[in-house]
C-alpha cells in the first residue's frame, strides 16, 4: 500500500512547487499583486524592466553561456567517449573526472578564480621568471566583460556531469559490436562512433543537455564569482533585484524571471535547430563515404581537453586550501611565507550556525529523496512498467527550469502564508533539486538488480517485504548510499534556493562563501570554500566505508 504513495508524492512535489511558484511569477509580472498593491494587469513592468541599461546584454550574456558551456562540454565528452571508451586509458580517466561532480559549483568558480585572476597561482608560477612581473598585471581576467571565465568554470564542472549520465546510457548502446562494424567498413574510430553510436546515445542523455543549457543560462553563484558586473548577467541582477528594499521593484523583478525564462527557452530551441544542422552534416558526410581513418590526434586532443578540466578544478581546490592556512603570501611568491591554522580558528565561531543548517537540511532533503526514489521504484517492480520518456521528462523538470522563473514565485507563497526563512520551507526547496539527482543516481542499479536473487528468497518462503528487506535493500546499500550521497552534494550545492527561500536568517556554507566573494578575503573565502568541498566529500567516503565495514566478511557485496 505505501508503495501506491510513492509515484504521486513525487509527481506532487516535481511539479506543485514549480506551477504555484510560476504562478507566483506571471501574477505580479503583470502587475497583479494585491498585498505590494497591484490590483490590475498592465505591462508598465515590462517597459520599465527594457528600459534598464545594459538589460539586452545581461540576457545575451546568459544565452551566450548556455550554448556555449553545454556545446563546448559535450563536444569535449562526446569525443572522449568516441576515442576511448574501452581501452584502460578511458577507465582510469573515468575514476578521475567522476568525483570531481560532487564539487560544488561555488567551490569549482572560487578555485578557477583563485588559479586565473592576476595575482594567481598560475601567475605566481611563472613569474618573475617567465613574464617578468614584480606585482600583479593589471588584466582582467576574472569578471571579464564577455564572461569567458564565467563559461571556463561552467564547462570544467558540467563535463564530470555529462559524462556520467553518458557513461550510465552508454550500456543500453551494443557499442563494441557496432565499433566493430564500423572498423570494418574502413572508419575510423571517432567516424564510426559518431556515425553509429552517438545517435541513439544522445538520445539517451539529451535531456541532460538541456539541464546544463537551463543551468548555465539562469546561473547566479558562478556568475557573481566569475561572471562580468557591467553589466552582470541577468540572472544576478534579478537577485538583487528580489532582494532590494523597495518592495515596488518585486514587479520588475518577476517580469525579469518571465525573462530568463524566455532566455532559456531561447538557448533550448537554438540548440534544437543546431542539432538537426549537425544532424544533416553528419548524414551528409555519411552519404560521401567520409571514413575520417586519421583521427588519433583528435582523440588526443579530447583527452588533454578532459584532462586539463578535472586538473583546473583539483588544482583550484589545492589553492583554495592553501590560502585558507596561509600566512604572510606576497605576489609572487609560488607559496606563503608561513603556514597557520589562525584563518580557521578566527572563522570557526561563525560557520557553527551555518554548518549546522547546511548539514540538516541537506540531511533531512536527502533522506526523503531517498525514501521516495525506493518507493517509486518499489511500485515499478510491482507494476512491471519501467518509468517512460514522460516520467524521465518529469525528473528533469525542475533541472530544466531556470530556478529564478518559479522561486520567486514560491518565495511569495511562503511570505503570504507566514513560513518564509523557516526550515521546513527550505528543505521542500532544496529536495526539488534534490529529488532529480538521487532518483537518475539509484534507477539503474535498482533495475539492474538480478531478480533471481527474490525468485530464490520467495521459494524459500518468504514473503515480499522480507526479501525487500534482507535481500535486496541490503545488496543495493552501496547504490543507496552513493546516490544519498549524491543527493547530500546537491544540497548543499545549492544557492538561490536558500537564499530566497531562508530569507537572509537561514544561511548554508554555500551562501556564506558566495557572499563573501565581494570581500576579498582570500584566507577565509579559502576556509569556507574548503568546508564546503568537504561536506560533499564526507558523503561519498560514507558511502564507501560503510558498505565495505557491514559486509567485510562477504567479499561479493564489497565489490
Amino acid at each position: 500500500m505505501l508503495t501506491r504513495l510513492g509515484p504521486p508524492l513525487t509527481v506532487i512535489l516535481l511539479t506543485g512547487p514549480i506551477l504555484i511558484g510560476l504562478a507566483g511569477t506571471l501574477l505580479p509580472a503583470f502587475g497583479y499583486l494585491p498585498a505590494l498593491g497591484g490590483m490590475e494587469f498592465t505591462l508598465d513592468h515590462f517597459a520599465k524592466l527594457l528600459s534598464r541599461p545594459g538589460i539586452v546584454t545581461s540576457a545575451l550574456l546568459g544565452l551566450a553561456s548556455g550554448l556555449v558551456t553545454a556545446g563546448i562540454a559535450l563536444l569535449i565528452v562526446a569525443a572522449f567517449i568516441a576515442a576511448w571508451a574501452g581501452t584502460p586509458t578511458f577507465s582510469r580517466a573515468q575514476h578521475i573526472v567522476s568525483p570531481l561532480l560532487s564539487v560544488p559549483h561555488a567551490a569549482a568558480a572560487f578555485g578557477l578564480a583563485f588559479l586565473i585572476a592576476p595575482s594567481g597561482m598560475v601567475a605566481r608560477l611563472i613569474s618573475p621568471e617567465l613574464t617578468g612581473w614584480q606585482r600583479p598585471p593589471d588584466l582582467l581576467i576574472v569578471n571579464d566583460p564577455i564572461g569567458l571565465s564565467m563559461m571556463g568554470g561552467l564547462i570544467v564542472k558540467e563535463i564530470p556531469f555529462l559524462l556520467l549520465i553518458a557513461l550510465a546510457a552508454l550500456p543500453q548502446i551494443d557499442l563494441a559490436r557496432t565499433r566493430a562494424l564500423s572498423a570494418s567498413l574502413g572508419y575510423g574510430r571517432i567516424a564510426g562512433f559518431v556515425y553509429g553510436v552517438w545517435p541513439p546515445l544522445y538520445r539517451q542523455i539529451r535531456l541532460a543537455v538541456f539541464a546544463v543549457i537551463a543551468f548555465s543560462t539562469s546561473v547566479v553563484d558562478v556568475a557573481a564569482i566569475l561572471g562580468p558586473t557591467t553589466p552582470a548577467p541577468l540572472a544576478v541582477r534579478l537577485l538583487a533585484w528580489m532582494n532590494d528594499p523597495a518592495l515596488a521593484t518585486r514587479f520588475m523583478a518577476a517580469a525579469g524571471a518571465l525573462l530568463q525564462l524566455c532566455v532559456t527557452a531561447a538557448a533550448i530551441l537554438i540548440w534544437i535547430g543546431l542539432e538537426h544542422i549537425g544532424a544533416a552534416i553528419r548524414d551528409h558526410a555519411r552519404r560521401c563515404g567520409l571514413r575520417f581513418r586519421h583521427d588519433r590526434w583528435l582523440g588526443r586532443a579530447a583527452l588533454g581537453a578532459m584532462m586539463l578540466a578535472a586538473s583546473t578544478v583539483l588544482a583550484g581546490l589545492a589553492t583554495l586550501a592553501v590560502w585558507s592556512i596561509a600566512g604572510l603570501w606576497q605576489f609572487p611568491d609560488a607559496l606563503p611565507q608561513s603556514f597557520t591554522a589562525k584563518s580557521w580558528v578566527a572563522t570557526a565561531p561563525r560557520m557553527l550556525a551555518p554548518l549546522s543548517t547546511t548539514l540538516l537540511v541537506a540531511t533531512l532533503s536527502t533522506l526523503i529523496a531517498v525514501a521516495l526514489t525506493v518507493l517509486c521504484l518499489m511500485r515499478e517492480d510491482e507494476t512491471g512498467r519501467i518509468a517512460g520518456r514522460r516520467a524521465l521528462l518529469l525528473i528533469y523538470l525542475p533541472l530544466i527550469m531556470p530556478q529564478v522563473a518559479f522561486l520567486f514565485g514560491l518565495q511569495l507563497l511562503f511570505l503570504l502564508t507566514g513560513t518564509a526563512a523557516s526550515l521546513p520551507a527550505l528543505v521542500l526547496a532544496h529536495l526539488i533539486f534534490v529529488m532529480p539527482y538521487v532518483f537518475l543516481s539509484l534507477a539503474d542499479p535498482w533495475r539492474a538488480f538480478d531478480k533471481r536473487y527474490e525468485a530464490v528468497a520467495a521459494g524459500l518462503g518468504r514473503t515480499r517485504l522480507e526479501t525487500m528487506l534482507r535481500v535486496k535493500l541490503p545488496m543495493l546499500l552501496r547504490a543507496i548510499l552513493v546516490a544519498a550521497a549524491v543527493g547530500f552534494a546537491v544540497s548543499v550545492g545549492q544557492y538561490l534556493p536558500t537564499v530566497l527561500i531562508g530569507a537572509g536568517r537561514l544561511e548554508t556554507i554555500t551562501t556564506e562563501a558566495v557572499a563573501l566573494a565581494a570581500g576579498g578575503n582570500r584566507r577565509i573565502i579559502g576556509v569556507y570554500t574548503f568546508l564546503q568541498m568537504l561536506l560533499p566529500a564526507v558523503g561519498f567516503a560514507v558511502a564507501t566505508i560503510v558498505p565495505a565495514l557491514i559486509f567485510r566478511h562477504r567479499r561479493g557485496l564489497r565489490v
